[in-house]
């Protein structure tokens, strides 16, 4: 499992909790009747508890409607379950494996769940982070062309071109090896300069609009002639606006941490 993925650790079906021994013994002793029993066998009515709580995650109203259909869904489960039992799958090689990735799956989940409520990302964290991004993105945005080619001499060739009158747009459009931007004639919409290359966003900054750099711009991706069309004021969202973004990005980063740090611990062969 990826470390991004373990920080969106997903709920899986009651049918797999159902599997496990302890865990049905556990809500058979629920002091609650069943929400229903199939052959005999009960259905606990804190499958429906729980099954309501996945619902509500996704936006579905919590009432009547909904708690029948998932009544019916439970039931269908136990159903189709216990045939399953009757024919022996749970016995099955495959099967057998795929309840314990299930069950591993739904330890992974509770335990950073429980993690990240006992470490929660602080306002003061947040607030540093905003600043941050805020002081990185600066207050402008540029609009720039490029010519992507790969050494030096080529971009030279075409800046002489461009001195001569040459047509940037058209320029990239037959020389540059940007997919991305070739087509629109290099055209790279608007960006504040850190979505570039430091490199290139040096440059980009120190061109007046309509002027491009008269000496190829090195990167990692190969050399540059650069065309600056256009500059404006950027207007940073409010903390308000971000706040729910930078916490999601900062708990992430807090669960990767973590599971370095466990990994750096364990034996692994």
């Amino acid at each position: 499992m990826k470390l991004a993925a373990l920080a969106t650790a997903l709920l899986l079906p009651l049918a797999v909790l159902a599997q496990d021994k302890p865990a049905a013994k556990a809500a058979a002793k629920d002091k609650e009747p069943p929400l229903a029993k199939v052959n005999g066998v009960a259905v606990p009515a804190s499958y429906l508890e729980f099954m309501m709580q996945q619902q509500r995650g996704r936006g579905t109203p919590d009432n009547p409607q909904t708690r029948q259909m998932m009544r019916d869904e439970l039931v269908n489960r136990e159903i189709v379950s216990q045939e399953a039992q009757r024919q022996g799958l749970a016995k099955d090689a495959e099967v057998q494996m795929q309840l314990a990735v299930a069950r591993q799956e739904i330890l992974v989940g509770a335990y950073l769940r429980d993690w990240v409520k006992k470490h929660p990302v602080s306002e003061a964290e947040v607030q540093k982070e905003y600043e941050r991004a805020k002081g990185q993105t600066g207050d402008k945005e540029y609009r720039a062309r490029h010519i992507l080619v790969e050494n030096e001499d080529q971009a030279k060739g075409l800046i002489g071109e461009l001195k001569k009158g040459a047509s940037f747009s058209e320029l990239a459009q037959k020389n540059s090896k940007d997919p991305g931007s070739k087509e629109r004639g290099g055209d790279l919409d608007w960006n504040v300069p850190a979505a570039f290359d430091k490199n290139f966003s040096e440059a980009m900054v120190k061109l007046e609009k309509g002027k491009f750099t008269e000496a190829p711009v090195q990167t990692r991706f190969g050399y540059h002639v650069i065309q600056l069309d256009d500059v404006r004021q950027t207007k940073f969202p409010a903390l308000a606006e971000v706040k729910p973004r930078i916490q999601q990005q900062l708990t992430q980063q807090k669960i990767e941490e973590l599971v370095r740090g466990l990994r750096a611990k364990a034996k692994v062969e």
